[in-house]
């Protein structure tokens, strides 16, 4: 029995998931740990970590390391994705985690955090054709699947704690601030030369704003657990009518939303802003959310390789 330990540092939380793995490649999750670290908090131009993001991603993994490290013979992959991808200080950081942890971090490209968050959905998900979006705290890939294969992948750098502090005030968003946002992000997506080619697919969301927009939206619906967002369904027009919602709410009023964390209350309107241009822009009129990405698909390439 193996236990693959795997590690995703993102620009607004840190999460390690568990996996036991035998000989025949039957595997069950054993653990699933989440913190928010916020490690892309002002870094500014000069895309610079900060000393209390770093020490707050460092308190986390040594969370971590304290429960991996009572695993027989853990096989640990960590990755860094989007903050330590743009930092101009990544390799002091790495360093750093390296000595104080005896933690490899591998910082990954956009493309293949792309190609994870791919293999995580096609292997949980009946997908045949859409848009796969991962909006993260820095970055958003897109991912284009057609015929169950991969297509094109893109990652553009903003993200819901990029847009946010970048355009957006944390406690009552203006209405030219949201503008400029909007802006901005739709100017992006018409340099996606590709895009066009997934209109009217459904759009298959991922990351921590585009699953909190589940979760908001099965709350209010009374599912009885509201987390369980894998395979959930929702139209466009629930999609605009929540960020409506959001909206009209200052920081306080989005702190009390059933299904949205307090952690996230100043950033889930730049989180959304993403998904909701794409499906305008797309004219795609349902997104599936999926619960499965970057640490899956590092699981079912992990499994690809025991059969080889």
């Amino acid at each position: 029995m193996k236990n693959l330990v795997v590690i995703d540092l993102g620009s607004n939380s840190v999460r390690m998931t568990i996996t036991e793995v035998d000989g025949h490649g039957n595997y069950q999750t054993v653990n699933q740990i989440k913190r928010y670290v916020r490690l892309s908090a002002n870094m500014g131009p000069e895309k610079v970590l900060q000393p209390d993001a770093i020490e707050r991603t460092l308190a986390a993994l040594s969370d971590f390391k304290d429960v991996y490290s009572q695993l027989e013979q853990p096989d640990i992959h960590a990755v860094a994705t989007a903050a330590v991808r743009q930092a101009s200080n990544q390799k002091a950081f790495l360093k750093q985690v390296k000595e104080k942890l005896g933690l490899t971090l591998k910082v990954i490209s956009g493309a293949t955090e792309a190609r994870y968050d791919y293999l995580g959905v096609i292997n949980t998900l009946p997908m045949v054709n859409g848009l796969i979006v991962d909006t993260g705290g820095g970055s958003s890939e897109l991912i284009l699947v057609q015929n169950q294969q991969l297509k094109h992948v893109v990652s553009i750098p903003l993200g819901s704690v990029t847009l946010s502090q970048s355009y957006l005030e944390a406690d009552v968003v203006q209405a030219a601030s949201l503008f400029k946002a909007m802006t901005f992000v739709n100017n992006v997506f018409n340099d996606v030369w590709w895009l066009r080619e997934a209109t009217s697919l459904p759009i298959i969301g991922l990351g921590g704003a585009n699953r909190t927009l589940a979760k908001i939206n099965r709350r209010k619906k009374n599912f009885l657990n509201a987390e369980d967002v894998h395979g959930y369904k929702l139209t466009d027009e629930d999609v605009y009518e929540t960020l409506t919602q959001l909206l009209g709410l200052d920081l306080e009023g989005r702190k009390k939303v059933p299904g949205l964390s307090k952690e996230r209350a100043d950033i889930i309107v730049g989180g959304l802003i993403p998904v909701t241009l794409l499906m305008r822009l797309l004219d795609s009129q349902q997104i599936t959310f999926s619960n499965a990405g970057l640490r899956d698909g590092i699981l079912f390439e992990y499994l690809n390789d025991l059969k080889a």
